[in-house]
């Protein structure tokens, strides 16, 4: 990385999981800024500077996506779709985190591409740590090619 400010998207519907994720980020520093999507159509909004995002500041890429399988208006599969079939955004990170651990839920997201594939464990304590290590992993010993 390049000393530049880290930023997430958590594209999450459930607001209880997302304080858990918003809430474990900020406590590690992992990321300079998490951004909180609640559907599948505003993440595609928002990567694609398009409806409440258009005409806005300078529009940049955060540095990894997190996002859930089950969301409202465009599923998480779909989005992962499109972000892996999009000339601009295809090498930007998406790390499906999800309740679901359906062999066919993670079949499908690597069909799509996902960089990585986490089930949310139930345990507070894991939770952390997994999130802890996979902040680290994708923003800090990671290379990403831009």
């Amino acid at each position: 990385m390049t000393g530049e400010p880290l930023t997430i998207v958590l594209v999450e519907d459930n607001p209880d999981h997302a304080e858990l994720v918003l809430r474990t980020m900020e406590s590690f520093s992992v990321a300079n800024r998490v951004v909180h999507l609640e559907d599948g159509e505003v993440a595609l909004d928002y990567l694609y500077g398009r409806g409440a995002y258009a005409g806005s500041s300078p529009h940049t890429l955060p540095h990894l996506v997190l996002l859930d399988l089950r969301l409202p208006k465009v599923s998480g599969l779909e989005v992962l779709r499109q972000i892996k079939e999009d000339r601009e955004l295809r090498r930007l990170p998406v790390v499906v985190l999800t309740t679901s651990d359906a062999d066919r839920d993670v079949a499908l997201a690597y069909e799509h591409h996902a960089n990585g594939y986490l089930t949310k464990p139930v345990d507070f304590g894991e939770f952390s740590r997994m999130l802890k290590d996979l902040g680290f992993f994708w923003l800090a010993w990671n290379r990403c090619p831009w």
